[in-house]
């Protein structure tokens, strides 16, 4: 979801890739075939926002590192204008999956360890007066997130947590839309049993659209991840659809794509196969829906930019027959959260999409499909796909 307005912040499948050299140096002749594959670190990008982006140098102070078990303590909230009148049990139940979502996305990596607090606390604010109805303000956020914590204060221990998620009743209708809470760390912030309150989820009535998963979305801002819709426009899902968590949470298939996984940690680098220089090789793909193997292939293309391929496979879940084949998608870590700082190639621009499927949906490139891309001499060639593998040759010149 999009953030609240800060006051302050500083705060592969077969591959074939061309890249011409500075437009000072000849183009060599012909590539050698011989593997030149760089060190993953060779692809990693900066960020250049200042925010969330998608670059591997996360500010791990200003985010919580998304590695190990993360404590999260569950608030549930009304309001003297909106008294719940129903059992929190069906709140805790419908976003608590998002921990089995969270484990299986890190390949165990990342656990989410959620207590619950089984009961009404009574907010001192009517629910029509923090700006949910109209773009809540950071000040405005932190209030609210504040009053939560002092009504829970006689009930929890805040020093054994790392966030917190409040979940308001389905009364409170002005409570509209889920924001992130990342502090400020010029401010004095909140405190409670001594401990700094860095970040929180606060669930609007769009959890009962979206489901557990936008608890999964929300949590990955504070792990330090972008927004993946358009923040303008009519298409808002034109960027990347349903193809990653950040963009559609109702996509077919809303996993976090390789890049973000390498970024988190969730991938090694040696499970990266990166070409920073000119070479060729072939590279062997493993889904990124199942742990181990190569994930990704990146071909650095800048600074700040590079294209990235993964094989895609829909294994389980909710995902459909349009998220599966050979993805690939161009990263630039210097674009702004809502800006489309990953954008997907759509491999079949006139192909037909089955039901339940948008036309981006059925993006991923089949066997014997091609993608080049004159402005950077990349070439990307899809040569087999099996099961849970697709093979791939990378050049670059």
């Amino acid at each position: 979801m999009r953030r609240p307005t800060p006051k302050v912040r500083r705060l592969a499948v077969a591959l074939t890739v061309l890249i011409p050299l500075a437009a000072a140096t000849p183009v060599a002749s012909a590539v050698s075939e011989v593997p030149t594959a760089t060190p993953a670190a060779d692809c990693a990008l900066p960020g250049r926002t200042g925010w969330t982006d998608e670059g591997h140098n996360t500010d791990y102070n200003q985010f919580q590192q998304p590695i190990g078990t993360k404590h999260v303590l569950m608030l549930f909230v009304d309001f003297p204008d909106a008294p719940a009148t129903d059992s929190t049990t069906g709140y805790y139940d419908e976003l608590a999956p998002a921990a089995d979502w969270m484990q299986k996305a890190s390949y165990g990596r990342v656990k989410l360890d959620i207590t619950p607090v089984n009961r009404w606390l009574r907010m001192p604010q009517e629910s029509t007066t923090y700006g949910f109805d109209r773009g809540i303000t950071f000040e405005q956020h932190e209030l609210y997130v504040r009053q939560a914590v002092q009504a829970a204060d006689p009930h929890a221990d805040f020093s054994q947590y790392d966030m917190v998620y409040i979940v308001p009743t389905k009364a409170a209708k002005a409570v509209k839309f889920s924001p992130t809470y990342l502090y400020d760390p010029a401010t004095s912030g909140i405190v409670a049993d001594g401990k700094r309150l860095k970040w929180g989820v606060t669930f609007g009535q769009d959890m009962w659209r979206w489901g557990f998963k936008v608890a999964n979305h929300e949590t990955s801002h504070i792990f330090g991840l972008p927004d993946l819709y358009a923040f303008n426009g009519t298409d808002f899902h034109r960027y990347v659809r349903g193809w990653d968590l950040m963009g559609n949470i109702a996509g077919p298939a809303p996993e976090h794509v390789g890049w973000e996984r390498w970024k988190f940690g969730w991938i090694r680098d040696e499970q990266v196969d990166c070409l920073s220089a000119p070479g060729s090789h072939t590279v062997h793909l493993k889904a990124v829906e199942k742990p181990g193997g190569t994930k990704i292939a990146v071909i650095r293309t800048g600074e700040t930019t590079a294209y990235v391929a993964e094989s895609r496979k829909a294994v389980g879940g909710d995902a459909k027959a349009c998220s599966t084949g050979v993805l690939i998608y161009k990263v630039d870590s210097s674009t702004q959260t809502g800006d489309g700082p990953i954008q997907v190639v759509n491999g079949n621009p006139e192909a037909t999409p089955p039901s339940g499927c948008a036309p981006l949906d059925m993006a991923a490139f089949q066997p014997g499909q091609s993608f080049t891309d004159p402005a950077t001499g990349v070439r990307i060639d899809v040569e087999s796909s099996s099961a849970l593998h697709d093979d791939i040759s990378i050049t670059k010149q």
